[in-house]
């Protein structure tokens, strides 16, 4: 286990954000790898000397090979009120994604129609609706450049499975290292450049606006983008 302490973005008596690293998954699944989720209980259960077990809710998810802000709730009624937050689109969720192409345009917005097989676990963006899909919608503008890739800045309006990544590469833009998404190599440590880089929303305790932000992984284009960006 890392030094966690180090990825806290955020922490009060209710809720919990952390920083996730590219390939770290956040709940249990076939693969019995270690969790997001575990790593923090320890974290708070040597913190505070709780014996026993430590209550932590799950209000949201990332993709396992993407980066950035996880929020937990650390009560039941911060994980309910949370939740619903979450279902009623009122956490606004930002995130970085560095393409292999430019967007459509500078800046706008996408809206696909989504289909989610989950025998691959996979999803495939559609410009029409069709049986069994979900519209998906998101804002995104183009903030810096290289000679090889881009930087899109992208709030999501609905939160559906793998959206950023279809719905990109609908538009024949991929993610750096998103292979089940078409690009044409892996990044080292198999994660992709897709960064939840913000969370905004009202407390749902305490009903402060809260801002959390996390800063891209420490590698090498991401550091030329971060600095590009601020």
């Amino acid at each position: 286990m890392d030094d966690i302490g180090k990825r806290i973005l955020y922490e009060d008596n209710h809720l919990i954000a952390v920083n996730k690293l590219p390939s770290e998954i956040v709940q249990g699944d076939e693969t019995g790898d270690e969790t997001l989720a575990e790593t923090v209980k320890q974290y708070i259960r040597k913190k505070y000397h709780k014996p026993g077990n430590v209550f932590l809710g799950i209000p949201h998810r990332l993709d396992r090979p993407s980066s950035g802000a996880v929020l937990f709730a650390k009560t039941d009624k911060s994980l309910s009120r949370i939740s619903v937050m979450f279902k009623d689109r009122r956490v606004r969720k930002i995130y970085w994604a560095v393409l292999d192409a430019p967007p459509p345009e500078p800046e706008g917005k996408l809206i696909h129609y989504l289909v989610r097989n989950r025998k691959t676990n996979k999803s495939s963006a559609f410009p029409e609706n069709r049986a069994g899909a979900k519209q998906a919608v998101l804002n995104y503008r183009l903030t810096a450049a290289t000679d090889n890739y881009y930087l899109v800045e992208i709030e999501l309006v609905t939160g559906r499975h793998h959206q950023i990544r279809a719905q990109f590469a609908r538009e024949g833009c991929h993610i750096k290292g998103d292979l089940k998404y078409g690009a044409s190599r892996s990044n080292r440590g198999g994660g992709i450049h897709l960064h939840a880089r913000s969370l905004e929303f009202q407390h749902p305790v305490t009903r402060k606006i809260i801002s959390i932000a996390a800063p891209p992984p420490n590698e090498v284009l991401w550091n030329v983008f971060r600095h590009a960006a601020d």
